[in-house]
């Protein structure tokens, strides 16, 4: 087998890299702008041996890949802005019960049903938070349709390393646009399988007794052995459980097993960052148009690099804050109101010098945008 080239859309591309992860069960309802990941995994996922099926809504989508991954499979839903929103009860539930799982969100305007078929990146926030309570998440992006092929690979790597839900935030732009793909051989990039437990059907298992190295082996519910599966606080044994000890230290193992591994999990590119004196970061389409403007902005002599960020949470506020430090400026790049330039002016040394470039409208933010920003911060000496 040889790699394929493909010219394709964003919604494709994440397609293919699911396939390629070894994806074996897809629940979702239609929505713009993603409903293409569903319309081709309906073709595709059944001629691999896999199961698709359309529920009746985004809820009951979500509640399928729970109980298709705790069968051992390797599961995916996708949505866009108000389907998200409808899935966080069930995503905190996963998170609580340990099951992985992959979320793909193609971001569209909102609030409410908003702007169905025009860009925003207005969720990243939503991504992090919007189940209730104490958590930490995975959710990743791109810019262009190879990457979005590589973190969808990626998306069910760590979703099956950390026992969670893993949250591909791609935008409309992403997901419609065409451009070149070249899918890989199989093999080229490792792809990581579901850790069964070795213990015996005669053995007492302990769904969540972690290893020395933190990881949960899992065994595929309706196998081998009986245990518990409940969104409370649970015991080693998953039977719910209210002792403050053990609400205590199940709480911070399913934080701290991501964001002490932020490290692990950050992905980022860096554009024309040696000797910067401005520093953009942006992420999805955003990024397309902060790369364009650093790249001729360079050609006229100008120093302005740009860090693209693949991985928004947990967020990496080293790198965010090693890779700023010493700039004149820092320029924030994205369709929103401010979400990811927030974290970025709580971690840098120098947040005054943190500065906003958006685009609210539906409108991709161009680099004649994020031109006109940088002026206004030159002329006021930054």
């Amino acid at each position: 087998m040889t790699e394929r080239i493909e010219f394709v859309q964003g919604n494709e591309a994440c397609v293919e890299g699911a396939l390629y992860a070894g994806l074996e069960f897809f629940a979702g309802y239609p929505i713009t702008p993603s409903t293409e990941v569903a319309e081709l995994l309906s073709e595709r996922l059944p001629q691999r041996g896999g199961r698709f099926i359309q529920m009746e809504d985004e809820i009951a989508s979500m509640c399928a890949i729970i109980g298709a991954s705790l069968t051992g499979r390797k599961v995916m839903t996708a949505t866009s802005g108000p389907g998200f929103s409808l899935k966080q009860e069930a995503i905190g539930y996963a998170c609580m019960a340990e099951i992985p799982c992959v979320i793909v969100n193609v971001q569209r305007g909102g609030p409410s049903t908003g702007n169905p078929t025009h860009v925003s990146q207005g969720d990243v926030n939503q991504a992090r938070w919007g189940t209730h309570g104490d958590h930490a998440v995975i959710a990743l992006t791109a810019s262009n349709h190879q990457d979005v092929f590589a973190m969808t690979v990626d998306a069910f790597n760590l979703a099956e390393t950390y026992r969670t839900p893993v949250i591909l935030l791609f935008d409309e732009v992403i997901g419609h646009m065409r451009e070149k793909l070249v899918v890989p051989e199989k093999g080229e990039i490792a792809i990581v399988d579901r850790l069964r437990t070795s213990v015996g059907k005669d053995v007492d298992y302990h769904p969540y007794l972690p290893r020395e190295d933190g990881r949960l082996p899992m065994s595929d519910f309706g196998g081998d052995h009986r245990y518990n599966v409940t969104g409370l606080f649970h015991d080693m044994w998953g039977f719910p459980s209210n002792d403050p000890r053990v609400v205590r230290d199940l709480l911070h193992h399913l934080v701290d097993k991501i964001e002490t591994n932020v490290g692990a999990i950050s992905r980022y590119r860096e554009h024309h960052l040696e000797g910067a004196d401005y520093v953009m970061i942006s992420y999805g389409s955003s990024a397309r148009s902060a790369i364009h403007m650093a790249e001729h902005r360079r050609e006229r002599g100008e120093r302005i690099g740009v860090l693209e960020l693949q991985s928004l949470w947990p967020f990496p506020e080293e790198l965010v804050r090693g890779k700023c430090r010493g700039a004149k400026g820092v320029i924030v790049v994205e369709m929103n109101m401010g979400q990811v330039m927030r974290q970025v002016r709580a971690c840098v040394d120098a947040p005054e010098k943190v500065f906003l470039a958006n685009r609210i409208d539906g409108k991709l933010i161009t680099p004649a945008d994020i031109k006109a920003v940088l002026r206004v911060i030159q002329g006021k000496g930054v």
